[in-house]
């Protein structure tokens, strides 16, 4: 069994924190009796220099869920040095990423674990749609994840 950690970077993310809480919280649950990681998997959120009610929301969160943890950026720093901050804090045999506002598949994780459990040292996640996504988001991604599976 592993210990999981998931890092979320955020950024003035209090109207969508105790929904995305709740269902990530809800994941662990179900991976943990699952027998498919330890009790000490966590939520580790970073916020990133919010100007809102962020990290008194997740202040809150961590006494009220044994799975949440929070990290305080001084300052926004942006989502890649907050996504750092959370890899280099936070502890677990294997960290895997999502955004605060649920755009991510939160059902992947489950599916990542068992990529790890089948011996990948790598998982990581591709999103099958963008619809949703800016022309030029979507035109980079794409061109992204085309080169980087290029071998």
């Amino acid at each position: 069994m592993i210990t999981l950690g998931v890092i979320v970077p955020c950024y003035n993310e209090e109207q969508v924190l105790p929904e995305t809480t709740r269902r990530l919280s809800a994941a662990l649950d179900r991976l943990i009796d699952q027998g498919k990681i330890t009790a000490g998997s966590r939520i580790y959120y970073v916020d990133d220099g919010s100007k809102d009610c962020t990290w008194e929301l997740l202040e809150a969160l961590s006494r009220d869920d044994r799975h949440v943890a929070g990290i305080k950026l001084s300052r926004n720093r942006g989502h890649q040095n907050a996504l750092l901050a959370g890899l280099f804090t936070a502890s677990g045999d294997a960290l895997i990423s999502i955004d605060a506002d649920l755009q991510d598949d939160v059902e992947a994780i489950s599916r990542m674990v068992d990529e790890l459990a089948n011996g990948a040292e790598i998982v990581y996640g591709v999103r099958e749609s963008r619809d949703t996504d800016e022309r030029l988001k979507r035109s980079t991604a794409q061109g992204f994840y085309r080169l980087s599976s290029e071998e």
